[in-house]
């Protein structure tokens, strides 16, 4: 809320108020991406773990991935639950940037002189990481979705049979799959260590043994993500699934 005066005669002045939304403020703004946050990493481990499913057989899979058409039916036609989840992941992503890219802007304008000689920080390099890693993983999920969802891209490319597809997807003869999708799972596991770090920094976590603890969590989480995604392409690409 900012108060300005403005005069009206010699003898009257006016107090104007204006305000600004709580969401677009700085602390706003990084609520929307702690909020966001969370629910991309909640949608990330569910889909990690049901994609372990391929290890229980195909006929298990399959049953797991019909299963996902119908949530909420009768109540829900169709694939109803599958797009209302895909709206709000798609806004939650939005948001995210959206919020991450003003603070980012915000940031540069107050400092708009840029130092002329200043040491490489983790800080700048965690902010580098987030940008490329951003874009691969941008470029991977219109992939994911073109492959594994409608089949378009995919050898086998029937939605009904999603076990088949898995192992078309990433067999020996397509390493180039496997290789994007290492580099975007990869790109992910960067992305969640910054952010996870940040948000548990945020919480409380300012000391320098708060930090330690923070830095430890933040990697934990990211290399079993890493760990659990990747896992199903080299099981594949090794012939341990078939």
């Amino acid at each position: 809320m900012h108060w300005t005066t403005e005069c009206c005669s010699p003898s009257v002045d006016r107090v104007v108020v204006t305000t600004r939304s709580p969401i677009r403020s700085s602390v706003g703004l990084k609520a929307v991406m702690a909020v966001t946050g969370i629910v991309l990493v909640l949608f990330l481990i569910a889909h990690m773990l049901g994609n372990l499913k391929i290890f229980t057989g195909q006929t298990s899979f399959d049953h797991y991935a019909h299963w996902l058409r119908e949530i909420g039916a009768p109540l829900l036609p169709g694939v109803w639950f599958l797009w209302i989840l895909r709206t709000v992941l798609l806004v939650a992503v939005l948001a995210h940037i959206g919020a991450a890219t003003t603070l980012a802007l915000r940031a540069r304008a107050a400092r708009p002189v840029r130092y002329a000689h200043r040491r490489p920080v983790q800080g700048s390099y965690a902010a580098r990481t987030m940008r490329w890693g951003g874009v691969i993983i941008g470029l991977f999920v219109i992939y994911h979705l073109l492959d594994l969802t409608t089949g378009a891209l995919n050898p086998v490319g029937d939605p009904s049979r999603p076990y088949a597809n898995v192992v078309a997807d990433f067999a020996p003869d397509r390493w180039y799959v496997t290789l994007f999708y290492t580099l975007a799972v990869v790109a992910v596991g960067f992305h969640l260590r910054h952010g996870a770090f940040s948000a548990l920094r945020s919480l409380g976590q300012q000391t320098p043994r708060g930090e330690r603890r923070a830095r430890a969590v933040a990697l934990v989480l990211a290399v079993a993500l890493c760990a659990g995604y990747l896992a199903v392409p080299f099981a594949v690409l090794t012939g341990l699934v078939d």
